[in-house]
């Protein structure tokens, strides 16, 4: 799993230990919260490993792959910190950047994983809510997101045959750590007002359903882009995007 020192990842890491697998935690920089993740899973009686490789590497990102195949599943996490602002005032490098990278995270780990998947193996992708909403200052993360799903699809078609299910989790707003910033007693108020369920959106929400689908436990999709933004949606109002 890419991305798995924190956050989203950490917490589906967790949950994917719980459920038997053996989880490779990648990581990029942080070592200490990665190790943290392989302690947690351990002492729930699971089996998981801490690798560093900064998967936007074609090299890394095979040698990744290659190292702990063949896989049962691969969920992409791994995610690029988007730059906001006006779309007037973005330079070029940057908005691309983060296209770049955000693809580059995805495209070179899935170009491995796809010669070494166990028959019947999960991908999922972390996409966002932001790639289908429009807020000031977001353009570079909206573009990214929306091409990482456009992507998304093109694998679900070409691995659909062979047995593997391919899909997208889009996130809304989530408590997590690197959201702790954005998220000031009024945007909490605005969230839980806007919501369905009266509540925010937990890393363990998203780690359930990224599992499931990691797992086979909803086999009747193929390249669906499954939104959770516990019923912000239904309402039409949104908050800050993920």
């Amino acid at each position: 799993m890419t991305g798995a020192g924190r956050g989203i990842g950490a917490a589906t890491a967790r949950e994917l230990g719980r459920r038997g697998f053996h989880v490779v935690v990648n990581y990029r920089s942080d070592s200490e919260a990665a190790q943290g993740v392989v302690r947690d899973i351990e002492d729930g009686g699971g089996s998981a490993l801490a690798v560093r490789a900064d998967v936007t590497d074609a090299a890394a990102a095979a040698a990744l792959v290659h190292d702990h195949g063949p896989l049962d599943a691969l969920v992409c996490n791994a995610n690029i910190a988007p730059p906001f602002a006006p779309v007037a005032e973005l330079p070029w490098e940057t908005f691309i950047g983060k296209v770049d990278g955000e693809l580059a995270a995805v495209f070179h780990v899935t170009q491995a994983a796809m010669r070494n998947l166990s028959t019947g193996a999960g991908i999922v992708y972390v996409s966002s809510i932001a790639s289908e909403t429009t807020r000031p200052g977001a353009a570079a993360h909206s573009a990214a997101k929306a091409a990482l799903e456009a992507f998304a699809r093109h694998v679900a078609a070409e691995l659909g045959g062979e047995g593997v299910s391919v899909n997208v989790v889009a996130p809304g707003v989530v408590r997590t750590e690197g959201s702790a910033a954005a998220l000031h007693p009024a945007a909490i108020d605005r969230i839980t007002r806007t919501s369905v369920l009266g509540r925010m959106l937990e890393a363990d929400d998203v780690a359930a359903l990224i599992a499931a689908l990691a797992a086979g436990d909803l086999p009747g999709l193929a390249g669906a882009r499954i939104p959770l933004d516990a019923g912000q949606s239904v309402i039409g109002q949104y908050a800050p995007a993920s």
